[in-house]
């Protein structure tokens, strides 16, 4: 038999450059197998698989936004060309907004004044929200001052109520005819005779009241949580050396507090920078602008022909976002250590103020709790029921609640408005939906990160999670809403014409953070033997989510849904750029005090204050969460 036959089929037909090709293709396809194994083998992790998912969605809700306000400012937008330059398209490159903002002739009253204000107020807020809220804290943790129970469950409710029901209720209550034209004739003044001055009732001195009282919580949270663990050691060593109890609190004390003064400080200047609601209520009848307040201007006003200058605006209330968060990281990183925990020594001895003295305190306190905490509350009943602002002489009228006639402005009573009701019905919808999502979404996130924290790819994700936390919240929305116009002029409308479905984004997005520190901080707490048992025995992953993990650590999860809730509902700053002002109530009471119809106002502030404490008393049953149970108000 011939051997070697090129026409033959046998092996010795192959050419032999064809014998060097096969152990390659063989190599190629094993790596391949490999390859597809090993990413098999990776997203065969659940944990693995929503990190992953989680990169793509948070990349995208997080820098797209970003993108788009850094591109508005450094464009032209309709209603610029015009008024500007005639040849130039809507678009078109320009630093116009940037010269305009920071070195223009009007730059003075449109930025750097309401900077001025900005950071006026801001640091004022800090100054009030620790002295009433530490002092608060202190008496409580340190005194054996009475009626603490209720003063350390009642401290949180202003800010568990919306921002400007403080603010609305220092008008109704401050307001007089010491104002001039803007005032008439407030409860105060009603009750007593006494007329407060018009830099009282409007200006810098009530917005920062209003604020520090809002964000008082914060250092009563943050110092009566050191306070009720720190180790008196030192404070008994200056007592045993006979030092005055005065020294000892500024010398000992105090500084052994900075740490969580520190923090307070930071958390309340970020939120009180960014603030719109307050300032809008008390400063602009005087002309008291802050920065907010102006880039709102700019955005909605002028048809599109400030939108840049508004977005430059809303990047240096982010940047100072970022200022305050490398400043906290500088401050909690450095070689410097507070000990305030050591477990040696015993139980701290409580400042015996006296038999008359703790009482005196406790009252003291607990006006101060019941005129600002429960006060607003009396306050908006009150003025829904007076026929007119000022007006107490004629007796106290269901009229506004209760008809069915036109007030004015096409707004009828309260129970017969549609308008309320809707608005209420958008708030409920809103509310629900972003904490659905962001509980889910932030108990997944906090799962995954949990299961994979010494990855950097769980850190990176982690880090994504908590960025929208760090950007103020006018500005978020004003991001979203620049995004939201952008799109629609690029003929995607779909987000422009649903502005609800925009508003359960970024709600969503902004209270993730609220979920995903909750979830992680609970599953991090979790031994990973118990999902383990339930992997030996197959169960699958949604099942033991459900049925393992999820019970074991209800009360956490719950707190990364309802907390979103509350926080929704009493939210204005985030959805102030979107939507129409009748979509959600927060809105539509703004609505309502620019129309003068004061009672339907306060009417509708009284329902969402209620709506919201009797969900958080919900919270409280349903969690075990209590303010006054971790600072010690027994």
């Amino acid at each position: 038999m011939e051997k070697g036959n090129p026409g033959s089929n046998g092996p010795s037909s192959k050419t032999p450059g064809s014998t060097r090709l096969d152990p390659m293709n063989r190599n190629f396809n094993r790596q391949v197998v490999r390859g597809f194994n090993n990413v098999k083998t990776y997203f065969s992790n659940p944990a693995n698989t929503l990190l992953c998912i989680f990169l793509v969605i948070l990349l995208i809700l997080n820098v797209a936004p970003m993108i788009s306000v850094v591109k508005d400012a450094f464009t032209f937008h309709v209603g610029e060309t015009d008024a500007l330059y005639n040849d130039t398209d809507p678009g078109s490159f320009t630093t116009y907004h940037w010269v305009e903002v920071f070195a223009s002739d009007t730059s003075t009253g449109y930025f750097w004044k309401p900077l001025g204000h900005s950071l006026l107020v801001s640091t004022l807020a800090c100054a009030f929200a620790i002295i009433f809220g530490g002092l608060a804290a202190y008496f409580i943790c340190r005194t054996n001052m009475k009626l603490k129970k209720f003063i350390s469950a009642v401290f949180i409710f202003p800010y568990i109520m919306p921002q400007w029901t403080l603010a609305l209720f220092w008008k109704n209550f401050f307001i007089s005819t010491e104002c001039g034209k803007l005032g008439y004739v407030g409860e105060l003044q009603a009750l007593t005779g006494i007329a407060s001055p018009l830099w009282f009732v409007f200006g810098a001195f009530p917005i920062s009241v209003v604020l520090g009282l809002h964000y008082a919580p914060f250092a009563y949270i943050l110092i009566g949580g050191v306070l009720r663990n720190m180790d008196a050691n030192l404070e008994e060593a200056a007592t045993i050396l006979n030092i005055p109890k005065w020294k000892t609190f500024f010398k000992v004390t105090i500084p052994m507090l900075k740490p969580a003064i520190l923090s307070t400080i930071l958390l309340v200047f970020s939120a009180a920078m960014s603030s719109y609601p307050v300032a809008q209520t008390l400063g602009t009848p005087v002309n008291y602008f802050v920065l907010a307040v102006k880039m709102k201007g700019m955005i909605e006003g002028s048809s599109g022909a400030k939108i840049g200058q508004g977005a430059i605006v809303s990047i240096v209330l982010i940047l100072f976002g970022f200022a305050i968060l490398a400043m906290n990281q500088i401050a909690t990183g450095s070689r410097k250590q507070f000990t305030t925990v050591s477990g040696k020594s015993g139980q701290v001895t409580k400042i015996d103020l006296g038999k008359v003295g703790k009482w005196i305190a406790g009252i003291v306190f607990t006006i101060l709790v019941v005129f600002f905490c429960i006060g607003p509350m009396i306050s908006f009943l009150i003025e829904s029921l007076v026929p007119n602002p000022g007006d107490y002489s004629s007796g106290l009228t269901f009229y506004y609640w209760t008809t069915s006639n036109i007030i004015r402005n096409d707004y009828h009573g309260v129970f017969n408005e549609p308008k309320i009701w809707e608005a209420l019905k958008g708030s409920v919808i809103l509310a629900i939906s972003c904490s659905l999502i962001a509980g889910t979404c932030g108990l997944l996130i906090g799962y995954a990160v949990a299961k994979k924290r010494k990855s950097k790819l769980a850190q990176f994700v982690n880090g994504l999670a908590f960025f929208p936390y760090l950007l103020p919240s006018v500005s978020l929305s004003a991001v979203f809403m620049l995004l939201a116009l952008s799109l629609s002029k690029d003929h995607i409308t779909y987000f422009y014409k649903n502005p609800m479905v925009v508003c359960i984004i970024l709600g969503s997005l902004k209270y993730i953070p609220f979920a995903s520190r909750s979830s992680l901080n609970a599953m991090m707490q979790l031994s990973g033997e118990i999902e383990e048992a339930g992997v030996i025995q197959n169960v699958h992953w949604w099942k033991r989510m459900t049925r393992i993990v999820f019970p074991i650590q209800k009360s956490a999860f719950l707190s990364g849904y309802l907390l979103p809730f509350i926080s929704c509902m009493r939210e204005l700053n985030l959805f102030i750029f979107i939507g129409s002002d009748t979509m959600i109530l927060t809105k539509f009471m703004y609505l309502l005090e620019d129309t003068g119809v004061a009672a339907l106002e306060n009417a509708a502030n009284l329902i969402l204050v209620v709506i919201i404490l009797v969900v958080n008393w919900g919270v409280n049953l349903l969690t075990g969460a209590s303010i006054d149970k971790g600072i010690g108000g027994k």
